[in-house]
């Protein structure tokens, strides 16, 4: 479908007289163009204009300027700009900074002398090479990171998971102990990902036990160690950071919790001996609609639903509705390459409706990666 006639398609949806059909389709050209047709996970022949036009089909007529005005005040779209930004900022405002802190503390100099000092300077590429950078997922951005920060961290500290066979770590270790003396060992490991909205994936209690992607990672460590020989591959007082480049307000507060609670209750050994948890971008705390009560697209929310997206995933999770999103994260937020699972369901829920139920339409599809 053309542009121009999505539009005026989209008018006549809308009911829009002349002077708000202009209004609007200015606004609508221009995201469209900057932002919203970009979105990988259109159909082939249809962008952001048609899908809208699709979407709001599905309201009732007098129900879709609620709809309309939430898309156009409250969405929120992380675009390729917006994701590479907060990938080059990763360095140079959180490993740069924890680097200089560790040689001012250990040369026992002010932080902002460091870079005025030839000993220290010898530190620095000293701790830096001594970094390893794993992703978390392919969410990670691992060749972006690298592109952006060449001649500053080598490829032999950045790897794409964190499941590595022994070859894997032999190999990092070699190229390390190349560069920093044969005893060398890693003293900071960076686990990286691309956006956490609820804490889950990383670390939740389920089963009677506590498991996530940081339980895989010290177990992936421990199987390491148990081939390589204890403290093979870490100095004793290494540390963890876990970054990801974008997260919830929610997932920024629960996750800490979470990991303190499984410190307190797992016995035996720590899970790690120093752990920090840090983010490029913070959403804000108002950003749910729940949190907005009075909101009349949560009426919408809840009348255009399809149980039909309920299923093992979301009932582990605590919260079997996916209503407002996995665990009811309710995020009116949309990223380029996909929109999460955590937000609100209405705007990439597509069904069959069954059983009476509402046929959902979305508006940026979701590749979904469980069934």
């Amino acid at each position: 479908m053309k542009q121009n006639l999505g539009l005026k398609i989209l008018g006549q949806v809308m009911k829009w007289d002349d002077d708000r059909s202009r209004g609007e389709f200015s606004w609508l050209k221009l995201m469209s163009r900057l932002k919203y047709d970009g979105y990988q996970d259109f159909l082939a022949g249809a962008r952001f204009i048609e899908s809208l036009v699709t979407w709001l089909q599905q309201f009732d007529s007098s129900e879709r300027e609620i709809a309309y005005q939430y898309i156009r005040d409250k969405l929120v779209y992380i675009g390729p700009a917006e994701m590479q930004r907060l990938v080059e900022k990763f360095y140079p405002e959180y490993v740069q900074r924890e680097v200089v802190r560790k040689v001012a503390h250990e040369l026992n100099i002010p932080a902002y002398m460091v870079w005025s000092n030839q000993k220290a300077q010898a530190h620095i590429k000293d701790f830096r090479r001594k970094t390893l950078f794993m992703g978390l997922s392919d969410g990670a951005r691992i060749d972006t990171l690298r592109r952006v920060n060449v001649g500053i961290l080598s490829n032999e500290q950045i790897v794409v998971t964190t499941q590595l066979d022994k070859a894997k770590w032999e190999g990092l270790l070699k190229d390390l102990k190349k560069t920093c003396g044969a005893d060398a060992k890693f003293s900071v490991v960076y686990l990286i990902d691309d956006f956490i909205a609820s804490g889950t994936t990383l670390i939740r209690y389920e089963n009677s036990e506590w498991i996530g992607k940081l339980q895989k990672f010290r177990d992936s460590i421990r199987e390491a160690e148990s081939q390589l020989g204890s403290g093979a591959i870490l100095e004793e007082n290494w540390r963890l950071h876990v970054h990801h480049y974008l997260a919830s307000d929610y997932a920024a507060k629960v996750v800490c919790t979470n990991y303190e609670k499984a410190m307190r209750e797992e016995s035996g050994e720590p899970w790690f001996p120093h752990v920090e948890f840090t983010y490029g971008y913070v959403l804000p705390a108002y950003l749910p609609i729940t949190n907005n009560k009075s909101d009349p697209f949560l009426t919408l929310v809840d009348k255009y639903y399809d149980p039909v997206l309920e299923n093992e995933h979301s009932e582990k999770s605590g919260v079997t509705s996916m209503k407002y999103g996995y665990r009811e994260c309710a995020l009116p937020l949309v990223l380029d390459h996909n929109t999460p699972n955590n937000s609100l369901s209405i705007l990439w829920a597509e069904t069959d409706g069954e059983n009476n139920a509402h046929a959902m339409r979305p508006l940026f599809r979701r590749r979904q990666r469980h069934s």
